[in-house]
């Protein structure tokens, strides 16, 4: 088991750094001069070339590199070039935000789709299994982008039951939460479409099982059946969807914070790209990169931890 955990910490470590070096070289070979970006066109050459030494732009790309990372590992991003401040200060601003959507995203993403991929495998072949089936594709169809504006258009302009966009902060937490219950809801709908197909295909294998069988002949319920047995017996192939979607709602965050007009990492990240600031996008872009490694990483640990065989083989 200790093998285990350290082969794994290994390659999340390796993993990471392969990420930085490809996130650093693609950030520096885009065309453009950041120094020309923050100075603007009337700047002159000894100017550009004077900023261009105190950004360390004359230094080798090697040397860059590293001094990079050192700095990142330390919390040390840089100073943005679009708001002068620190690159750490402004993710550490709006972080809460793309964290609280990301999580309520993935809350109601598991309630929906875990009742309706149980639901649909206990009524297999039957019009509530159907009715699953096809929303689900609808949803895997549709864009979150367009969904979202759909969402706006009906519930902000036509009902006026929420508000179509902004943020009023978290000094009042009912406005708050009415700020995000229409991202949620879009980041909701799109990702639990998949899960639901998943937690439904799984459902169905475990049904087939010889102690499913055994349990209904000993008189427990239908209901206490499917999510006391056959749930958990289920869980593998969810948890790998699970890990995979969280991922995806982190980073689905950057398309609905810029639709909602919500100031988290999304739409921070927009603006930095817009402006050319490599300080800010390279961390940004780092920071996305290592959520989705560290989502996989945490979804092998759980295998061991759901499946005691994998314990034994690990």
């Amino acid at each position: 088991m200790t093998y285990f955990l350290l082969r794994r910490t290994a390659g999340f470590i390796l993993t990471l750094l392969a990420v930085s070096i490809v996130v650093f070289a693609v950030m520096n070979v885009l065309p453009g001069d950041p120094a020309l970006t923050i100075l603007g066109l009337d700047a002159t050459d000894d100017a550009l070339a004077a900023l261009r030494d105190q950004l360390g732009l004359n230094e080798p790309v090697v040397s860059r590199y590293f001094s990079w990372v050192w700095h990142a590992v330390q919390g040390d991003f840089g100073i943005s070039h679009s708001f002068g401040v620190p690159v750490s200060t402004l993710i550490g601003e709006r972080l809460g935000m793309t964290v609280a959507l990301a999580v309520a995203g993935m809350i109601a993403t598991l309630v929906l789709a875990l009742t309706m991929g149980i639901g649909a495998a206990a009524r297999h072949r039957r019009v509530g299994d159907w009715g699953v089936m096809f929303l689900s594709q609808l949803g895997i169809a549709v864009p979150a982008f367009w969904l979202s504006m759909l969402l706006v258009l009906l519930f902000a302009v036509k009902l006026r039951w929420l508000p179509p966009g902004g943020f009023a902060g978290w000094s009042d937490p009912v406005a708050a939460a009415r700020s995000l219950i229409l991202p949620t809801i879009a980041l909701a709908l799109v990702q639990s479409a998949v899960l639901a197909r998943v937690t439904r295909s799984s459902a169905l294998e475990v049904m087939r099982q010889d102690f499913v069988r055994t349990a209904r002949a000993s008189g427990l319920s239908r209901r206490r059946v499917l999510w006391r047995h056959v749930l958990p017996n289920a869980l593998v192939p969810i948890v790998t969807i699970v890990g995979m979607q969280f991922a995806a709602l982190v980073t689905g965050t950057i398309v609905i914070e810029n639709v909602f007009y919500l100031p988290g990492l999304g739409r921070l990240i927009f603006q930095s790209i817009s402006n050319r600031d490599l300080p800010t996008v390279q961390a940004l872009v780092m920071l996305f990169a290592a959520i989705v490694v560290t989502a996989n990483f945490v979804v092998d640990l759980l295998y061991v931890v759901i499946d005691p065989r994998l314990k034994a083989r690990a």
